[in-house]
């Protein structure tokens, strides 16, 4: 398996409208981006084998019509903190305006309508655990129009993050993943500690991951060369890394479906490393609670989704139960709010 850094769920349409789908090229493109978010389009160009201008083109083009964005991400694991799947029920007419409001908060990776549009799902990452009490103790659970508050904190990804669906896409040659893949991220005991310019570079980087230096020197207000420096730190220690946010509509997966999975301990860990492998598989990890993976897939129709219920995830062993509900829409992808 590729490197397993901290999840993220990516994919979905947060505009709506028809999708446009990928060329064989574009999802090159894509491929090589999800593999080093900011390598330079001539690298690219060069391991493909064509010309700057087309890979700036592609690039321009796929993010004006499939909403593609390089986005900066951390590892939360890495700076000992954790993430948690928090799922809202609600009252009628009262989650998309729930929704809007979690989408506007730094706190939170993604926000999601499922279940006829009584329900949100959001990804947080609550800095502390005082961050984490006041609001899921305090703010969510004295707001009347919610009816209840699950929340599961995620232990242990099985696929997402810096891996990224666009590797099961399998676009590039494996000479072209070797020439476009970064070293891989020195092994951690202990948890990296951020100072105030690591802060301003990461939230810049969360906005644009291909941010140029000089944005990056602006907000840090240090020189080229030590924004280089900080930058292959944060690389290196595997707290920053890069994932590519797309209308899944263009990769043919009209429908985007959360799953809850209840697994026998022993089995946890071989169901996770299936699922892992699965092409319908976006986002896996083993989380507390009952049901104790959470899985987000995307799938051509709702008998795809049927299908891979019925025999691949019927056929796992230990499963013992699964929960399933359709992504209504993406109010946010990972850090990026849709245009309104």
């Amino acid at each position: 398996m590729r490197d397993r850094s901290h999840p993220g769920i990516s994919g979905g349409s947060a505009r709506g409208g028809a999708v446009p789908a990928l060329d064989p090229l574009d999802l090159k493109v894509l491929q090589a981006l999800q593999l080093d978010g900011r390598a330079p389009f001539s690298r690219i160009a060069d391991v493909l084998g064509v010309s700057d201008q087309t890979v700036a083109r592609r690039y321009r083009r796929l993010h004006n019509t499939v909403n593609v964005r390089v986005l900066g991400m951390t590892d939360e694991n890495r700076l000992g903190r954790q993430t948690w799947i928090v799922r809202l029920r609600c009252v009628p007419d009262v989650a998309e305006n729930l929704a809007a409001a979690l989408a506007k908060r730094s706190d939170t990776l993604h926000v999601t309508l499922i279940s006829g549009g009584t329900e949100v799902v959001c990804g947080m990452k609550p800095r502390s655990r005082k961050e984490r009490d006041e609001l899921l103790f305090g703010r969510l659970q004295r707001t009347r129009q919610i009816v209840s508050v699950t929340a599961q904190c995620l232990l242990h990804p099985f696929f997402g993050g810096s891996a990224g669906w666009l590797n099961k896409a399998n676009a590039l040659t494996p000479e072209q993943e070797s020439a476009l893949r970064p070293p891989a991220p020195e092994p951690f005991d202990t948890p990296v500690t951020l100072d105030a310019a690591d802060e301003a570079l990461l939230a810049l980087l969360r906005r644009d991951g291909r941010a140029t230096l000089t944005d990056l020197q602006k907000v840090t207000g240090q020189s080229e060369s030590a924004v280089k420096r900080r930058l292959e730190a944060l690389r290196s220690t595997g707290v920053l890394y890069f994932d590519v946010q797309y209308d899944r509509e263009s990769i043919g997966q009209d429908v985007s479906a959360m799953l809850w999975l209840t697994v026998a301990p022993r089995a946890l860990d071989e169901v996770g490393r299936s699922l892992a492998a699965h092409p319908e598989v976006h986002f896996a990890s083993a989380a507390t609670g009952q049901a104790n993976i959470v899985v987000a897939a995307g799938f051509r129709s709702p008998d795809e989704l049927y299908t891979y219920l019925s025999r691949t995830i019927g056929a796992l062993d230990g499963v013992q139960a699964v929960e399933s509900s359709l992504v209504l829409r993406q109010v946010k992808q990972l850090t990026y709010e849709p245009e309104r």
